[in-house]
């Protein structure tokens, strides 16, 4: 019933346990899993492929992320543009611009970002977007959906906004330009009344839940390691923000899901 449209299986948080973290999965009741595929930049740009191909139910992406663009070369962008025909890669991500933390000169992430773009549009895939701003400013945001904007948006293909923390016209501007707006286990944390809000107002047919595990475990599993069962959580508090059922939260977001990437045609969804 439920989707985790963004997680991290790939990394080595799940070395020792994979299986049995998909199985929790399987059992918490995920019928489908993202597997995102920057991995730690070139080099590893095929690991999500890697994982979807041992399961039926797991898909994946492709793409640099903004902290490794300093490192890309020719030759990955030659291999991703390999990758993005195989069967089970649903999109390109996840790229954007990461202002936080700056593992890559600014000016470099947008040129890796725009440059993905053109890749992707040229493979008819959607984007997955990371966009972190500094602490001290919002501009991040402006300046990524802007960028969609410009070198993006004619392709109308769309994408997701992953993991969102931004507010609510950058959630709004996002929908207007093809996008759904994903949560995560952020969500929950008490200081992320920002995040709670948009996910009050967004209409729900523009939503997805994700986990972005190893990452962000949402209350009560907060500080521990982040897994893909771990995201009916994120509908829980969803289902709470909006006076729904759980159920209502899982089914519609798993319907924006398949409706997306026009899975209920594909005879490789579960």
């Amino acid at each position: 019933m439920f989707i985790d449209s963004h997680a991290h299986l790939e990394m080595e948080q799940f070395d020792a346990d994979r299986a049995p973290v998909l199985d929790r999965a399987r059992a918490a009741g995920i019928d489908n899993i993202l597997a995102i595929g920057s991995g730690t930049g070139p080099g590893s740009l095929d690991c999500a492929i890697r994982l979807a191909d041992q399961h039926d139910w797991v898909y994946a992406t492709i793409g640099i992320h903004p902290h490794e663009a300093k490192l890309v070369s020719e030759r990955d962008f030659e291999e991703l543009a390999t990758l993005a025909k195989h069967p089970k890669v649903l999109a390109w991500g996840e790229i954007g611009l990461d202002y936080y933390y700056d593992h890559s000169p600014r000016e470099v992430q947008r040129q890796v970002f725009v440059r993905q773009m053109q890749m992707a549009r040229a493979a008819n895939l959607p984007i997955v977007i990371h966009c972190r701003p500094s602490e001290s400013s919002e501009n991040a945001w402006d300046e990524c959906l802007g960028l969609i904007e410009e070198h993006w948006s004619a392709s109308k293909l769309g994408g997701i906004l992953h993991c969102f923390t931004g507010q609510e016209p950058h959630a709004q501007h996002a929908v207007e330009l093809g996008f759904l707006v994903s949560f995560a286990g952020n969500i929950t944390f008490p200081k992320a009344e920002n995040i709670r809000q948009v996910a009050k107002q967004l209409p729900i047919e523009k939503m997805l839940i994700e986990t972005d595990s190893p990452f962000l475990a949402p209350v009560p599993h907060r500080g521990k390691r982040n897994e893909p069962a771990f995201v009916v959580r994120v509908a829980e508090k969803i289902a709470e923000l909006r006076g729904i059922s759980v159920d209502q939260v899982a089914r519609q977001t798993s319907e924006n899901f398949h409706r997306f990437f026009d899975l209920t045609k594909n005879t490789r969804a579960s």
